[in-house]
């Protein structure tokens, strides 16, 4: 059980890597192998809708993209995590994940996916959605908690004492252990379920 773990906050002890931490200890004990990527911190472009990844499999800029979507491809899980900035995730974070999914062509069906978001006050569940959408569009079962997966405060020691959002992480880990475990058991015994490719609508004709 592989699961990867994006940290989109620029601050690697930061907020949103203090509520990354608590889901990271509930996987080593329950036997995940588990890998955190940084990459709020990073210098990534957004995707420039050149498509050269149709026909090479992978983006036409050699970063931590194509690195971190050849460990997507092993892995069974992805948790995404990211500070609000205006009621949004990070934008070199949104970067990263427009050119990870959209030029990795390998199957993402059914790896869970969890999204968790850190703020001061207000915005988080807004960016909660909009990350939640790059799962939901890749056949991704979503992994929940028992609240929103967010956590409160100015600073990490501030996430500390959010004790209410730091359970909500350790139950949002042990539940995508289990989708995780659940899932594997599912699909050696049903295989995945089929799925069709036949239409694109893009209304060509304008109606």
């Amino acid at each position: 059980m592989k699961i990867l773990v994006i940290n989109g906050s620029p601050h690697s002890n930061g907020c949103t890597a203090a509520a990354l931490d608590e889901m990271i200890k509930i996987f080593e004990s329950e036997g995940a192998q588990t890998e955190l990527i940084h990459v709020g911190n990073k210098d990534i472009r957004g995707c420039i809708s050149c498509n050269t990844c149709g026909e090479r499999g992978k983006c036409v800029f050699d970063d931590l993209v194509n690195e971190t979507a050849d460990k997507f491809r092993e892995a069974d899980g992805l948790v995404i995590g990211s500070p609000v900035y205006y009621g949004s995730p990070n934008g070199t974070l949104l970067s990263f994940l427009d050119r990870l999914f959209y030029s990795s062509s390998f199957p993402k069906q059914m790896k869970v996916g969890a999204a968790v978001v850190s703020c001061r006050r207000g915005g988080n569940t807004a960016s909660f959605d909009v990350l939640n959408k790059y799962f939901t569009i890749s056949e991704m079962p979503v992994a929940s908690s028992t609240y929103w997966n967010q956590v409160h405060g100015f600073t990490a020691e501030d996430v500390k004492k959010d004790l209410e959002g730091l359970q909500t992480m350790r139950n949002l880990a042990r539940n995508m252990v289990f989708m995780i475990k659940a899932i594997g058991l599912a699909k050696e015994r049903y295989g995945l379920p089929e799925n069709e490719h036949s239409f694109f609508t893009s209304f060509p004709d304008g109606k």
